[in-house]
């Protein structure tokens, strides 16, 4: 069977590091490329952390372009300790001096259109942070969704409810313009995993614990990045999505790549037109549904609803299995 072809578009934080590691172990999965861009920390330490990712993994020979770094118009905007300042948690000290020699020259989004083009209607594209490079696409090849076989995003919401604002999510809200324009103009088949999907869809710390003890360089890294970060602790303060939606693990970005894999995680879908907001300073980057298609547009997008728990599971354990220990 001939494997899916995938390029994965990231602001690598600690949930994608995990989201990564799961497309790493998935057989049906060959990764093109990863196209790095600002978020969870600055481009340059994000094209860190997926070389990292690709050491523990063994599987160097991906080739990792730099992307953006601010966003589409030019706004910098504090980067969030969610993960660390560095996004893997700040607990990584052997920084590598040469990293920047193993980044391709070639800029991310240059290399995304040219992959896609070589590529025609067989690559999927996921998308885990701020939707820059995506917009900055499609303003250089008008053409280029047409090219894709489908797009998965993490990101958005789809009740109003944000978690660095009272109505946005935090990768739309760092570049509220480009999730516009892709949710505009990208007519591919698109599936989003928005804030609320995930986070209902959240597993138990008992399986967290599991997770974490899983003796392999994969399994130790991710509890070494893990070991200080408050946003993966069970003891922290309650924060907004404790409140809303209950306690409990949810690695964000691996929802939309655990979707690219296989399709049956998703148990249950909303198919309708989406309209990313960017005016007003309370809903500024807010997603809405449009389901009763009130604003008249030509396409729709499929928004995660439900998620088969237990085939997740499984995909994060074997995220974590890889390489087998010596």
């Amino acid at each position: 069977m001939a494997k899916k072809l995938v390029i994965i578009d990231t602001d690598c934080g600690i949930d994608d590091a995990q989201a990564l590691m799961m497309a790493l172990a998935a057989p049906n999965i060959q990764i093109l490329g990863i196209t790095c861009v600002f978020g969870n920390a600055a481009v340059e330490n994000v094209c860190q952390n997926v070389l990292r990712v690709l050491s523990v993994c063994e599987r160097q020979q991906i080739p990792v372009f730099k992307g953006s770094g601010v966003s589409l118009i030019g706004v910098s905007k504090p980067f969030s300790d969610h993960f660390g300042t560095d996004g893997l948690g700040d607990v990584i000290k052997d920084k590598d001096p040469q990293w920047k020699e193993k980044i391709q020259r070639e800029h991310a989004v240059n290399a995304m259109i040219r992959l896609v083009t070589d590529n025609r209607d067989q690559v999927s594209l996921v998308a885990l942070g701020p939707l820059t490079n995506l917009a900055l696409a499609i303003r250089l090849d008008p053409d280029f969704p047409q090219k894709l076989k489908d797009l998965y995003i993490m990101g958005g919401n789809m009740e109003g409810i944000g978690n660095v604002t009272l109505c946005a999510e935090f990768n739309f809200d760092m570049d509220p313009e480009s999730a516009y324009i892709v949710l505009e103009d990208f007519l591919c088949p698109t599936h989003i995993a928005s804030w609320e999907y995930c986070c209902r869809n959240a597993l138990t710390w008992e399986f967290f614990k599991e997770l974490m003890n899983q003796d392999t360089p994969a399994g130790r890294f991710m509890k070494m990045i893990t070991s200080k970060c408050w946003a993966y602790s069970k003891t922290a303060m309650r924060n907004k999505r404790d409140i809303y939606f209950g306690s409990g693990f949810v690695s964000y970005d691996a929802y939309a790549v655990a979707a690219c894999i296989d399709a049956s995680v998703v148990t249950e879908n909303i198919e309708c037109p989406v309209h990313v907001e960017l005016q007003g300073s309370m809903a500024r980057g807010m997603m809405a549904l449009d389901r009763t298609n009130a604003l008249k547009k030509s396409h729709s997008v499929f928004v995660m609803k439900k998620c088969d728990g237990a085939k997740f599971s499984q995909l994060l354990m074997k995220s974590l299995r890889q390489p087998p220990a010596e």
